[in-house]
C-alpha cells in the first residue's frame, strides 16, 4: 500500500466538516459538536499550513484516508517542539496507514524544521494508536494524569516522543528512517 501526505485542497473541506459534526467519527477524540464552517475559514486563511499549527491529508493508494496535524508547544517558553496527531476514517484503520503517516510526518518535521522533539499523546485504552506510535519510532515517556475532560470525566493520557537523534522505524523494504534519512529510507543530502 502506498501512503503519502499532501496539502489540503478545497475538495477535502467535506472531510473536515465531517470531523466537526459526526460523533465518534474520529474515535475517542470526539469532544462534542464544533463549528462546521471553521474549516472553510481556516482553509481560506492559509490552506491549513500555518506557522504554529498545520494539517496534511493522508492518502492511501490514491484515496483520502484522513489527516495528520502538528502544532508547536513549549515546556519552558523558549524551546519549541511539535505535537502531532492523526485522524483516520474508520475504514482505513488497522491497515498500517497510521504508523506510516506518523513516521512520514515526523521525518518531514525533522527535515524542514529545527526542532529536537516531536511528541504525541493518546488514550490508555487506544492500544492500536500506542502500537502505531511505537512502530513509527516513538517511545512511551509516561502517564499524564487527568489531562483531559472527555465523556463526562477527567481521564489520563499516555505521552510518547521521538527525538531527532532517535532511530526511526524500519520500513517495509527493511530500510530505517531517522537521522540522515528521509521517510522513504533514502539517505538525505546534508
Amino acid at each position: 500500500m502506498r501512503v503519502e501526505l499532501r496539502p489540503a485542497v478545497e475538495e477535502d473541506l467535506g472531510l473536515f466538516r465531517r470531523f466537526a459534526v459526526e460523533p465518534w467519527l474520529i474515535g475517542l477524540d470526539w469532544g462534542g459538536f464544533r463549528d462546521a464552517q471553521a474549516s472553510v475559514r481556516r482553509f481560506a486563511e492559509d490552506g491549513f499550513l500555518g506557522k504554529d499549527d498545520s494539517r496534511l491529508m493522508v492518502r492511501a493508494d490514491d484515496e483520502t484516508a484522513g489527516l495528520v496535524s502538528w502544532r508547536t508547544r513549549s515546556f519552558d517558553g523558549r524551546t519549541s517542539y511539535w505535537e502531532i496527531g492523526i485522524a483516520l476514517l474508520p475504514e482505513y484503520r488497522g491497515r498500517g496507514i497510521g504508523w506510516r503517516a506518523q513516521a512520514m510526518l515526523t521525518e518531514y518535521l525533522f527535515h524542514h524544521t529545527p526542532v529536537q522533539r516531536v511528541q504525541a499523546a493518546t488514550h490508555p485504552e487506544n492500544v492500536a494508536e500506542q502500537k502505531s506510535l511505537e512502530k513509527a519510532g516513538f517511545t512511551l515517556e509516561g502517564v499524564i494524569r487527568a489531562c483531559e475532560f472527555r465523556a463526562g470525566k477527567y481521564r489520563d493520557g499516555y505521552l510518547y516522543s521521538r527525538l531527532r537523534d532517535d532511530p526511526g522505524p524500519v520500513l517495509d523494504n527493511g530500510s530505517v528512517t531517522g537521522p540522515g534519512h528521509h521517510a522513504c529510507g533514502e539517505p538525505s543530502e546534508h
